[in-house]
């Protein structure tokens, strides 16, 4: 049975991907750093094995990876989708907020990574995929700190694919459009209104919908898919 681990997995979409995941087959487990109610109810539902850590801490994520490996194994997938969002006006940022905006959305992503992909090197094959948003890709009112952290992730997917291709590690991205619930649920209402103006689909997304995506470049169907962003967002 394939391994998936899956960063952030007590959000609203971490939670779709780890029931897709055991859906199709994966034996899954996920990291959680404050959604402990949230983390248990969906090891109960499911039987996906939680691993609590923070994702900004270089200690807490290679303890983590060391207990992940004890008790679990080694993935044979990494869903980078841990991240957050706060609504602040680029003029009312402070230095702080920044680097906040930067450690949980990036540092966390390269952290994880860099602590599981060891094993996969080792193994000699692997895939990644790395949650991006519409937010990095497209003209969008949106907080700046998040808009450029969702932007970088496009490059960090392309530049780790061509430099784990040698050992049979296959990186991607996905960038979500406008979703049902998880940060979509902070857009103003003006700002959803105008996405679904120019949405082909004409409505958001579904979480499942963008958990079927994940969950294919994440296994071997996508075995000819490396190094691509794949937008899910209904048309826009």
């Amino acid at each position: 049975m394939k391994k998936a681990f899956v960063t952030g997995g007590s959000g609203a979409l971490g939670q779709a991907l780890v029931r897709k995941f055991v859906e199709c087959g994966w034996d899954c487990a996920f990291s959680f750093r404050r959604g402990v109610k949230a983390a248990k109810a969906l090891t109960l539902e499911c039987g996906a094995k939680a691993f609590e850590a923070d994702l900004e801490d270089a200690q807490s994520v290679s303890l983590m990876a060391e207990k992940l490996e004890s008790e679990f194994g080694s993935p044979d997938a990494l869903v980078n989708n841990a991240g957050r969002s706060t609504a602040m006006p680029f003029a009312l940022l402070e230095a702080s907020d920044w680097d906040d905006a930067m450690s949980g959305n990036l540092k966390s992503m390269f952290l994880a990574t860099h602590a599981l992909v060891r094993s996969m090197i080792r193994r000699g094959s692997g895939s990644i995929v790395n949650l991006g948003s519409i937010a990095g890709e497209r003209l969008l009112g949106v907080p700046v700190t998040y808009a450029t952290t969702k932007s970088a992730v496009r490059g960090f997917t392309l530049s780790l694919a061509r430099e784990l291709a040698r050992y049979s590690i296959r990186v991607n991205a996905v960038a979500p459009g406008m979703l049902e619930a998880g940060v979509s649920s902070l857009v103003p209402k003006l700002e959803k209104e105008e996405y679904l103006r120019y949405c082909l689909a004409g409505r958001t997304g579904r979480l499942e919908e963008v958990a079927e995506v994940v969950e294919f470049l994440a296994g071997e169907r996508s075995s000819f898919v490396n190094a691509q962003l794949i937008e899910v967002n209904g048309g826009f």
